[in-house]
């Protein structure tokens, strides 16, 4: 591998030091040939990405998912040695029984090839007859046995991550380090709001996820995948704004992506942003962003983005 060329951050009070942006593979590799996805895994490796957020996908009744498995065999194409990469595996509330998330944990590494995750993310928290002290005790005890390094949680609220960090100090027990958050040059209530800057002060760290709104803040209006919930309802809204981030974008000498992508780098909290490619080339256009906020400067970038804030006022800052 080449010297690293992505700044990295710590997550938390872990050890673990991640690239500025991370690569998943939701409706990633799934969609793409296999010779390709090995080159663009390679070139963003070569740069510095050392985050890969991977998950188990799909639902009851639909077809089955494959790319964390196609993941696994990339990497393996790759040749890339295990220590020189973290994972990031998905984890499901719905699936958390008398066995707590081990099941699941096995059968991501079956499907990957991994041994351990470096980083595992809770999905979102849609049931209530879950006690927050069995999912800390059960996370606590996955990591003492060395199968995960460090754990976060996806769209959770403010006040549960409270509770999960309290909970786990009374423990003694690591806690969650971070939350990947939908965040974008549209929405911004809940990253930029006071219940998630008391956290963030404290030391916990974010990873900014959904942050070209599937494709729509890169100027595709009608994006043909699934993607992700629309809070708020806003998406509309969020689609009327691309012209005039278009227009921003050609005044900066840039495209839309690399905007969007740059503006998440300004939060202080955000140690790594989570990009989607199915191409080469947008993987090289998402490592430019970093260009363009060196040559803005983030404050200036924050003041020309304002006016594309969609969620303002259209969501609770205290999150899900």
């Amino acid at each position: 591998m080449s010297p690293t060329l992505l700044p990295r951050r710590r997550i938390g009070s872990s050890d673990l030091e991640v690239s500025q942006l991370s690569l998943g593979s939701w409706h990633t590799f799934d969609r793409m040939d296999f010779a390709d996805a090995v080159a663009m895994v390679r070139h963003a490796l070569d740069q510095g990405v050392n985050l890969f957020d991977v998950g188990v996908y799909g639902m009851p009744g639909m077809p089955p998912v494959f790319t964390d498995v196609l993941w696994g065999a990339i990497m393996r194409a790759v040749g890339v040695p295990r220590a020189d990469y973290l994972a990031s595996v998905k984890l499901w509330i719905e699936g958390f029984g008398a066995e707590g998330f081990a099941p699941q944990l096995e059968n991501a590494f079956l499907r990957t090839g991994l041994e351990h995750a470096d980083l595992v993310i809770l999905g979102d928290l849609r049931r209530d007859d879950v006690r927050l002290e069995d999912l800390v005790g059960d996370l606590a005890a996955l990591t003492e046995a060395g199968l995960i390094r460090a754990w976060g949680v996806n769209n959770w609220s403010a006040s549960n991550v409270r509770a999960l960090r309290r909970i786990a100090a009374e423990q003694g027990v690591p806690g969650p380090q971070i939350a990947q958050l939908k965040y974008s040059l549209a929405r911004r209530s809940i990253p930029d709001g006071e219940p998630f800057a008391e956290l963030f002060a404290d030391g916990f760290a974010m990873q900014a996820s959904d942050v070209l709104e599937g494709g729509i803040l890169a100027g595709r209006t009608a994006p043909e995948r699934e993607i992700g919930r629309d809070p708020g309802g806003i998406r509309d809204a969020i689609v009327a704004t691309v012209p005039a981030l278009t227009r921003l974008a050609d005044e900066l000498g840039t495209t839309c992506a690399q905007l969007a992508v740059a503006f998440t780098l300004t939060h202080p909290a955000n140690v790594t942003t989570l990009v989607g490619a199915s191409r080469l080339e947008q993987v090289r256009q998402n490592i430019g962003a970093l260009e363009l906020l060196r040559r803005v400067g983030a404050e200036e970038l924050r003041a020309l983005a304002e006016s594309f804030w969609a969620d303002r006022d259209a969501v609770d800052p205290e999150g899900p």
